[in-house]
């Protein structure tokens, strides 16, 4: 019976990851990558655009990511969920709990992220399993999901590491994982959306941005973070050509670009 509740839940959650991979991915696709390519081209961090291999390459690389993500959710929601502190019942902690577990698990998933990333850069790991991610120097919304099978698997940690640290509803955790692939689009999109001047804010200066992770695909090394710059700050791994290169792609069109980027 619990391989039949297993079956289920695999199905869904592979059935459902790749929808909404499709759907997120494709849809800032098709709008940055053909209908407003021409509009923002001031705001492409990069200036030539990926090659068809790449993108066939990255769907191939996420679509088996799905699989290993969907594994670890069924592993995790039904053969250890008596184990775990996931939860169904919203009254069991009430509603200002439900909406605390977000904060919650974004400070986890980033400090998660970004030790599991600092790690994944060692020369050995970086070889045997990193490199698949970045084999996309330039990056596009199909790239979000592109790992090697281990480095999935420790991705898809999150899901454990969740559910043995603190109480989160089912529902709350979905969600999540939802803003989290959103995120993940975005930061691997080629474009920087945030306004002119955001990583000078007292807030922008530890989010975490599209520059930021791009700046990391080209170079290799620096801006380790997920969604936020804290730890990169903290350890001095944010790059030194970080806030200029963020100046140079939010400058508006009338003004002179700081630099040529040849990609």
């Amino acid at each position: 019976m619990i391989w039949d509740d297993f079956l289920i839940r695999w199905t869904r959650i592979a059935s459902n990851v790749t929808f909404r991979y499709f759907l997120i991915a494709g849809v800032a696709f098709f709008l940055f990558y053909f209908i407003l390519n021409g509009v923002l081209a001031n705001r492409k961090m990069q200036a030539k655009f990926p090659k068809l291999k790449d993108y066939s390459r990255d769907i191939t690389y996420s679509l088996i990511t799905i699989l290993i993500f969907a594994t670890m959710a069924a592993v995790v929601f039904v053969l250890l969920r008596p184990y775990t502190m996931y939860y169904r019942d919203v009254e069991k902690y009430g509603w200002t709990y439900f909406y605390l577990s977000f904060p919650l698990m974004f400070l986890i998933h980033d400090a998660y992220f970004y030790w599991a990333h600092r790690i994944m850069h060692h020369p050995r790991l970086f070889k045997a399993i990193h490199k698949v991610h970045h084999q996309s120097t330039n990056p596009s919304p199909w790239t979000a999901y592109a790992f090697h099978p281990f480095e999935a698997i420790v991705e898809a940690g999150i899901i454990l590491v969740l559910g043995f640290v603190l109480p989160v509803h089912q529902a709350a955790f979905g969600l999540f994982m939802l803003f989290q692939f959103s995120y993940n689009v975005y930061g691997h999109l080629g474009y920087e959306l945030y306004p002119k001047n955001f990583q000078r804010t007292w807030i922008g200066k530890w989010i975490n941005t599209g520059t930021a992770h791009n700046l990391h695909h080209q170079y290799f090394h620096g801006n380790y973070g997920l969604y936020t710059l804290i730890w990169d700050r903290l350890f001095g791994t944010l790059r030194e050509d970080y806030e200029k290169k963020f100046d140079q792609v939010t400058q508006s069109t009338a003004e002179p670009k700081m630099e040529k980027h040849l990609a």
